[in-house]
């Protein structure tokens, strides 16, 4: 029997495909942040950032759970863990090792003027660890960052999940629609648990359990989907307020900020989820092939944009409009490229931490 969810597969390749512009975009954030190559403050720009940061990585980590709770009727928690670290820790060494440093090398150049090549600034790499962004040479994970706390995460909830299935069995995640909603309150104050440079492994694992035990259900996403004109209106409304208050009126209050950011979060992850189960259920040619490159285009393409940016800085730096936008066209066509080339050759694959099939 055939347990897979084509719609979880359809959501997770559309939200990896939005992190080129996504990424692009933070070399023109407005607040300040470094970046590997900081072209200009742009509101424009900057709110494509802010309207998707509240829901693209966490609606990742409530797939990761509803998948694993698939995949662990298929498999035991021992092929499970093997699975976890072929998909997860071979992809997080291997491309911090190359991608990350190789970010990190033109961060440097870009930011600092740095003037050796990139064999020599290895070095610098794997010995200055500063704030672990590597906008400054330093050491970094890059985006493979989400991979370490999915790990971490992932081992954590399939202890947890082996005490619970000893200590109550007969527990069920089939919840009413008004409680799943309430799912939701706790997100805020699990922000700062364990959390490092602003991502907490609480509030992610928080959600990675919430996917396993909740949302993984038939009977509670049906539920989901048939309200799904209304949470996805509410999170795209609070989605669009935060980006108004936080980029275009700079609202000075926190507290304003973090309703918006935790409203649409929650509403935009459930809206998302009905619409994908009412609409997204379906493969063809197209979405198949999207959904096995996806890890590899993950892996992938933040390298490109940070490459594409430092090339094109020189040539359209005084155009942000061209500056923002050669560079999201040209890293989605070498993405793809490229990541089919990885899909292609097995070992490379492997290394990417991808499903080879010939």
């Amino acid at each position: 029997m055939n347990t897979r969810k084509y719609y979880i597969d359809n959501l997770r390749w559309m939200v990896i495909l939005l992190l080129v512009p996504y990424h692009t975009a933070q070399a023109f954030n407005t607040w300040g942040e470094g970046f590997y190559v900081y072209i200009a403050p742009s509101k424009a720009i900057s709110s494509l950032i802010c309207f998707f940061a509240p829901f693209i990585m966490p609606l990742l980590f409530a797939f990761a759970g509803m998948s694993t709770r698939f995949a662990l009727k298929k498999r035991s928690v021992g092929q499970y863990i093997v699975e976890r670290i072929k998909r997860l820790v071979v992809p997080l060494v291997f491309g911090t090792l190359v991608f990350a440093s190789l970010m990190a090398y033109i961060g440097n150049r870009y930011n600092f003027g740095y003037e050796g090549n990139y064999f020599s600034h290895l070095g610098v790499f794997f010995t200055k660890f500063t704030d672990l962004a590597g906008f400054d040479g330093g050491f970094n994970v890059g985006q493979f960052w989400f991979l370490l706390y999915l790990f971490v995460i992932s081992m954590v909830s399939v202890g947890l999940i082996v005490l619970q299935k000893k200590l109550l069995p007969k527990m069920t995640g089939i919840l009413p629609l008004w409680a799943v909603v309430l799912l939701g309150l706790p997100l805020p104050f699990l922000s700062d648990l364990l959390s490092v440079g602003g991502k907490s492994y609480v509030e992610f694992l928080y959600i990675f359990l919430v996917g396993y035990y909740v949302l993984a259900h038939d009977e509670v996403t049906d539920k989901i989907a048939k309200f799904r004109f209304l949470f996805f209106p509410i999170g795209l409304i609070a989605c669009t307020a935060y980006v108004i208050s936080f980029i275009w009126l700079e609202v000075p209050y926190e507290w304003v900020n973090d309703i918006f950011i935790y409203v649409g979060r929650w509403f935009m992850l459930l809206g998302l989820i009905g619409m994908g189960k009412k609409h997204l259920e379906f493969r063809g040619r197209a979405t198949a092939y999207l959904s096995k490159i996806s890890m590899a285009f993950f892996g992938l393409h933040f390298v490109i944009v940070v490459l594409m940016l430092y090339v094109f800085a020189g040539i359209f730096k005084g155009n942000i409009v061209l500056m923002y936008f050669v560079p999201v066209i040209t890293s989605y066509i070498l993405t793809f490229v490229f990541s089919d080339i990885f899909m292609r050759v097995p070992a490379l694959c492997f290394l990417i931490g991808g499903k080879y099939k010939k």
